[in-house]
C-alpha cells in the first residue's frame, strides 16, 4: 500500500494529480509529493519496519510508488559507523559516518533511482533517462539494465573515467555533452518535452527526490529511533540536504520518533559553492556559479533546491562551509586513514568542511554528529593520484626489502615526518 496523495507546489501550495510533471503551471514553483500521514501513522510501526527487508523497501509505506513496480538491486540500509578515530582527529566527542559507498553502484543515487524507476514503470514508461554528473548515470544505467528498459544518460564531456566506465558497462545510450552539468541539464529539459522517456531528475523529479529521505529514516532507526544533534551533508542541487531534513520531520509526524532537534550543515567545494557562499553572505538568494572543482559530483552551479537548502539552514540554526581542492583531497585521505572508508571527492568535501566547522566553533565538540558519505572513491581516483605515498619497489629477497625500508625511513626522517 502506498500513501501518496498528490503533487503540491512548494511555493503557492496548488495541488496536481500524481503525474510525470515537475513544475507549477501558475507560479512555476517546484512540485513535491504530498502524503496521507495519518494513514501512514495507522499502518506503520517501528516493529513493522524492523521486520522488513534490509533495503530502502523496509520503508515502502513512506515511498511515493507502488512497490509492485520496484526494481530492487539491494539499495539502502547502509552502515552507520561509529567513527572514533576520525572524531578524535578533528575534535569531536561523538561522530558517526553514514557510509553510502556500499550501495550497488557505490553512491546514494541508487536510493533516488530506485524510487524513480518504480514510479516510472507505474506510469507506463519503457525508457529511463537522466542528466548526470556521473553517479546518477551509473545508477540509472544499472537499474534500467536490471529492469530490461532502455536508458539514455547524458553526462559532461570531462567526467572522471571511473564514472564513464561505471555507466558504459551496462550498455545504456551514453551521451557526452560538450559543456558542464548545467549545459547537460538544459539539453535534457528540452529533450524531456520531445521524447517519451522518464527523465528521473526532470519529469519524474518530484518522485525521484523522495528517495533521499530514506537516509534520514535509516539514521534515525540505526540510532535507536532518534535523531543526531548535527548533520553534515554535501550539497550539489541541494535536494539531498533538504530531503534528509524532511525525512526526520516525517518520522515525527507518523509517530516513530520524538520531535527532531537537529542542526543541518551543508558542505560544498570552493570551486562550486553557490549555496555556501549565499549562507556566508547572510542571504537566501544565491548567485549561480561556473563550476571549477575536482568535486565534479557537486559541480552544479545553478542548484535547483539552493533556496530551500538555505531555508533549512535558517530553520535549524545550521551552517554551511566550503573546501578548496587541496582540502578535499586531504579529507579523502583523512577518512581513509582513520576509518578505512575510501570516499569520492564529495565525501572529501564533507569531511574537509566538517573539520573546518569544528575548528571554527560552528559545531561544538559535544554535539553528536552524523556525516553523510555519498559515493565511493574508486569513481574519482584521478583526484588522489600522485598525492599518495608511493609503494616500495623491491626485488624478491629480504636484503632488497630491508634496504628499501631503511631508505624510505631515512627520507621521511630528513623530511621532518
Amino acid at each position: 500500500m502506498s500513501f501518496e496523495q498528490a503533487l503540491r507546489c512548494r511555493e503557492c501550495g496548488r495541488e496536481y494529480p500524481l503525474a510525470p510533471i515537475f513544475s507549477c503551471e501558475y507560479c512555476f514553483g517546484p512540485l513535491e509529493v504530498a502524503y496521507d500521514y495519518d494513514g501512514i501513522r495507522a499502518a506503520v510501526t517501528r516493529d513493522s519496519i524492523e521486520r522488513g527487508p534490509t533495503s530502502i523497501w523496509r520503508y515502502e509505506a513512506l515511498l511515493p510508488c507502488d512497490p509492485a513496480y520496484k526494481v530492487d538491486i539491494g539499495t539502502g540500509f547502509t552502515p552507520l559507523i561509529k567513527a572514533d578515530r576520525l572524531a578524535k582527529a578533528i575534535g569531536l566527542d561523538t561522530l558517526w559516518i553514514k557510509n553510502d559507498t556500499t550501495n550497488p553502484t557505490w553512491s546514494f543515487k541508487d536510493r533516488v533511482v530506485s524510487v524513480a524507476i518504480a514510479r516510472a514503470r507505474q506510469f507506463g514508461f519503457t525508457a529511463m533517462a537522466c542528466a548526470s554528473t556521473g553517479n546518477l548515470a551509473n545508477s540509472v544505467s544499472a537499474h534500467a539494465a536490471a529492469a530490461g528498459m532502455e536508458a539514455y544518460v547524458f553526462i559532461p564531456q570531462d567526467l572522471e573515467e571511473g564514472k564513464v566506465v561505471g555507466s558504459a558497462v551496462y550498455s545504456p545510450n551514453l551521451v557526452m555533452v560538450d559543456g558542464n552539468y548545467d549545459d547537460v541539464n538544459r539539453l535534457c529539459t528540452e529533450l524531456a518535452y520531445a521524447h517519451p522517456w522518464a527523465f528521473v531528475n526532470i519529469n519524474v523529479r518530484p518522485f525521484y527526490a523522495e528517495g533521499s529521505r530514506t537516509l534520514a529514516y535509516e539514521v534515525a532507526e540505526q540510532l535507536g529511533w532518534r535523531t543526531p544533534q548535527r548533520v553534515v551533508a554535501p550539497m550539489a542541487s541541494g535536494s539531498l540536504f533538504t530531503k534528509i531534513y524532511k525525512g526526520f520531520q516525517e518520522l515525527h509526524k507518523v509517530g516513530l520518533i520524538d520531535e527532531p532537534i537537529v542542526h543541518m550543515s551543508g558542505a560544498q567545494p570552493e570551486g562550486c559553492s553557490p549555496i555556501a557562499t549565499a549562507f556566508a553572505n547572510h542571504t537566501l538568494n544565491f548567485v549561480p556559479q561556473k563550476p571549477n572543482t575536482i568535486a565534479r559530483s557537486l559541480a552544479i552551479g545553478n542548484p535547483a533546491d539552493g533556496y530551500y537548502a538555505l531555508k533549512v539552514m535558517e530553520e535549524t540554526e545550521g551552517s554551511a562551509e566550503m573546501a578548496s581542492d587541496d582540502e578535499i583531497v586531504a579529507g579523502v585521505k583523512l577518512l581513509a586513514e582513520t576509518e578505512g572508508i575510501f570516499a569520492e571527492t564529495a565525501g572529501g568535501t564533507t569531511i574537509a568542511c566538517l573539520q573546518k566547522l569544528v575548528a571554527s566553533g560552528a559545531i561544538r565538540r559535544d554535539e553528536e554528529t552524523v556525516a553523510f558519505i555519498t559515493g565511493g572513491g574508486l569513481k574519482t581516483i584521478e583526484a588522489v593520484q600522485g598525492k599518495l605515498i608511493e609503494p616500495l619497489r623491491v626485488t624478491p629477497n629480504m636484503a632488497s626489502f630491508e634496504s628499501a625500508v631503511a631508505a624510505r625511513d631515512g627520507a621521511l626522517a630528513a623530511g621532518g615526518r
